[in-house]
């Protein structure tokens, strides 16, 4: 027992012993470190000082420490920054679904203003700006080596004045101008809509509206088909949209799913770290449901799409979706000015982090590009069936209702032909739909 209880003690000896040697070290590193950023303080205030006094012009105080805080924030990755009031407020109306401007996302991407996507409706995309755009220049001017916050406030301006924006586009040889009419923005987070039986959710983007008006939107078109029983499924459209609320992506992830996880984010360190569980309970009670995304769907859509994909409850449809998995956190400042700072990266429920990677689609569906309306210069040739000749037999095998239900079915079949000239990705999920629920049937 005594060699046990003199063991304890040379062991406890030993580690204070070695607890001594490394402490004095350690605290000088501190030190150190304490000292350096004193230091850069101090550099700081020498620079300010020297410009308040020195510069060409004078200059406000509070716009120099302004534009430090936001290059400091920039300077981290392209979604951290320096909110000023005004800004702040207007962040805060654009999550409550209405607002003035363009109606376009951007981000930064190697020094150059990249469109993300624009917002369905907006003056943006009526005037045919396009994801993946590069902004080169506004009402003449070039904004390479501004700052995103830079350019966003030069495409600002009253609602009805008029903006021009350069933009080069994949594809397209030349840069070529754009004409936008600013308007007051507001977004229908989502739309609904019946296209033969499956019901299509269009959402356009994740603001305090957007739960609220999917499931309005899906009871809807229940009632219109007549039941549940009816409907052959759901698409949810997320082309070309932005994001937004984290909150709002996990209520439609949740809408979907009986259980498991929607989500997961990782901070700095593991007390940083979430994890988000769906409740019980499937809007759609267990029908198919098609996801539609592209490069313009980006961190919400992506949440939602990843979750509904790991879990099999959807099958993806489309193209590879924008790629950004880190979680903003929105802190308020003093003067009611805000900074957006990067808190933390998401991670899909099978533990893949979608950052600059995306989400890749189950199948991919390319859409292919407008094409110009010309005039047919030839008659479009005319076939003649059997029921077109003289004479011809009468089909006496079919009923009154048997045959209105044929003309019925071949009229559905030639509106779907017409929405694959105008929207293909739609037309082959709404397809996609019709058979699995034959399948399921």
């Amino acid at each position: 027992m005594k060699k046990y209880m003199m063991a304890g003690v040379a062991g406890i000896l030993a580690g204070t012993l070695i607890s001594t040697q490394f402490a004095g070290p350690l605290l000088a590193q501190e030190a150190e470190k304490s000292s350096n950023v004193y230091e850069q303080l101090d550099l700081f205030g020498d620079v300010f000082e020297r410009i308040r006094a020195q510069y060409v012009e004078e200059v406000d105080a509070e716009d120099l420490v302004e534009a430090a805080i936001d290059g400091m924030l920039s300077s981290l990755d392209p979604h951290s920054s320096y909110l000023s009031p005004k800004d702040a407020a207007d962040m805060r109306v654009q999550t409550s679904g209405s607002f003035g401007g363009l109606g376009i996302e951007v981000t930064q991407e190697e020094g150059f203003v990249k469109v993300v996507a624009p917002m369905d409706g907006t003056p943006a995309d009526i005037a045919g700006i396009e994801a993946g755009d590069f902004i080169t220049g506004v009402d003449g001017q070039s904004v390479l080596g501004m700052t995103l916050d830079e350019t966003v406030e030069l495409m600002r301006g009253p609602v009805g004045s008029e903006i021009i924006i350069t933009v080069v586009r994949e594809g397209v040889e030349e840069p070529f101008d754009v004409s936008i009419i600013r308007d007051t923005i507001k977004l229908t987070a989502v739309r609904s809509r019946v296209e033969d039986h499956a019901i299509v959710l269009r959402v356009t983007t994740f603001n305090d509206q957007t739960y609220p008006n999917l499931e309005s939107g899906l009871k809807e078109g229940i009632e219109e088909l007549g039941g549940i029983d009816n409907v052959d499924g759901i698409i949810v459209d997320l082309r070309n949209n932005p994001g937004g609320l984290l909150d709002q992506a996990i209520k439609v992830s949740d809408a979907f799913l009986d259980e498991g996880e929607i989500v997961s984010t990782r901070g700095r360190t593991p007390e940083e770290s979430t994890r988000v569980n769906a409740t019980e309970g499937d809007l759609a009670e267990g029908k198919p449901i098609v996801v539609l995304i592209n490069g313009g769907s980006a961190s919400a859509s992506e949440i939602v799409s990843g979750a509904l994909q790991d879990h099999h409850r959807a099958v993806v449809v489309g193209t590879k979706s924008f790629g950004k998995g880190s979680v903003q956190t929105v802190m308020p400042l003093r003067s009611d000015g805000a900074m957006r700072l990067t808190t933390a990266r998401y991670y899909t429920p099978s533990g893949r982090s979608i950052q600059a990677l995306g989400i890749s689609p189950d199948i991919v569906v390319q859409q292919p590009p407008r094409q110009p309306v010309t005039e047919e210069t030839e008659d479009t040739p005319t076939f003649r069936s059997e029921a077109d000749l003289r004479g011809a037999l009468d089909n006496d095998s079919l009923t009154e209702d048997e045959r209105a239900k044929i003309e019925e079915e071949r009229a559905a079949a030639e509106e779907a032909a017409k929405l694959r000239d105008e929207d293909f990705q739609l037309a082959y999920a709404i397809d996609l739909l019709k058979g699995l629920s034959k399948i399921g049937n």
